[in-house]
């Protein structure tokens, strides 16, 4: 089902990521039947492993020698891990305010950073690598944005079958994820309508894409094909999907599956970061709890009824930017003798110690 032999594949052990029951968070969510897949437990800590397990893949059996990209932190992170795999050079072309631990991770694989302070020059640089140099460009690299490499996309698709197979040969009522420029959302609506052409499934889920800005709510409620930028009057700190505008791709998974894209500002991601943490031990990073924040959006308009079968999709690891969702605690004890231990949890924490 993917456009790669075995043979060429190139793998680090991605895929068949936990589909984790979440009880306590759906219950404050107000949905009785969440399931959380977690993609932070891929290898490099994001579902960018999909695309880049066959990407990468393709990259090689085509002989290509250099694989590049454009990226704010996780998908630079993957290619970058899936090029030292397969032998060949990374770039990873990114810009000012990517999260820092990502920038860190990328250069540990070996690949060469090169930061912008103009976000499209990022593109133009790729553009003009594709066409000198013949470099494997995997990201968009000009405008409008139509995706990332279409091939590498296919990869996205293990993620529906995945939620079917641990489902019990069934779909969710609906499927929601964080979404930028819609890759994942575009391979994950692919996966679903090929199970049900098969007749794996019986019933296709709907679609929610979490996106920032909100290009993709205003081109549903308009009905044109066309995203139009949009204002951006804030600093998300989800960082991995705060882009003005997404692409017809993701737009175009949303209205095949009667699905809605719903705009998340900051207010709350960190909270809801911790609660699932706290609650169901998850830690997500907080571009992947925006799903649960819309959620919450559609169960209040009565759109998500409380019986309905959730799938939300933690796309990356909170390991991912810490140094956005962390403010340092500076109050922390440090205690002298054991004796100090107790007391100190005698006067803060009396349940443990009653």
């Amino acid at each position: 089902m993917l456009p790669c032999a075995a043979e060429d594949a190139v793998t680090l052990g991605e895929g068949l990521t936990p589909l984790l029951a979440a009880p306590r968070i759906g219950a404050f969510l107000g949905v009785a039947d969440l399931a959380i897949k977690d993609e932070g437990r891929n290898p490099t800590w994001s579902h960018k492993d999909r695309f880049s397990t066959v990407a990468v893949s393709v990259a090689r059996a085509r002989g290509a020698k250099i694989v590049a990209t454009a990226s704010s932190g996780n998908a630079g992170a993957s290619l970058a891990a899936y090029a030292a795999r397969a032998g060949l050079k990374c770039i990873v072309t990114t810009f000012a305010g990517s999260a820092g631990a990502m920038l860190s991770q990328i250069r540990k694989y070996g690949a060469t950073v090169l930061p912008l302070v103009t976000k499209m020059d990022r593109w133009s640089l790729l553009a003009q690598a594709a066409n000198r140099y013949d470099w494997f460009i995997a990201s968009p690299y000009h405008g409008p944005v139509v995706g990332s490499h279409p091939l590498g996309i296919e990869g996205y698709k293990t993620m529906a079958y995945e939620i079917v197979e641990q489902s019990g040969g069934t779909a969710p009522d609906w499927c929601v994820l964080p979404v930028c420029y819609g890759d994942a959302l575009s391979g994950l609506w692919s996966g679903f309508c090929e199970l049900f052409a098969h007749g794996a499934i019986t019933r296709l889920p709907r679609l929610v894409a979490a996106e920032v800005h909100g290009s993709l709510a205003a081109a549903l409620a308009s009905g044109a094909d066309a995203l139009a930028d949009r204002q951006m009057v804030f600093d998300s700190l989800a960082v991995s999907i705060g882009t003005p505008r997404s692409t017809f791709q993701a737009l175009k998974a949303l209205r095949e599956s009667h699905g809605h894209a719903v705009p998340v500002g900051n207010q709350g991601l960190v909270a809801m970061q911790e609660r699932l943490a706290r609650e169901e031990g998850i830690f997500a990073e907080l571009a992947s709890v925006t799903p649960l924040i819309a959620i919450s959006t559609l169960r209040q308009k009565g759109i998500i009824a409380a019986t309905d079968r959730v799938v939300a999709v933690v796309t990356a690891s909170g390991l991912k930017d810490l140094d956005r969702s962390v403010t340092p605690d500076t109050n922390d004890q440090i205690f002298q003798t054991t004796q100090d231990a107790w007391r100190w949890l005698d006067a803060h924490e009396p349940g443990l110690t009653s």
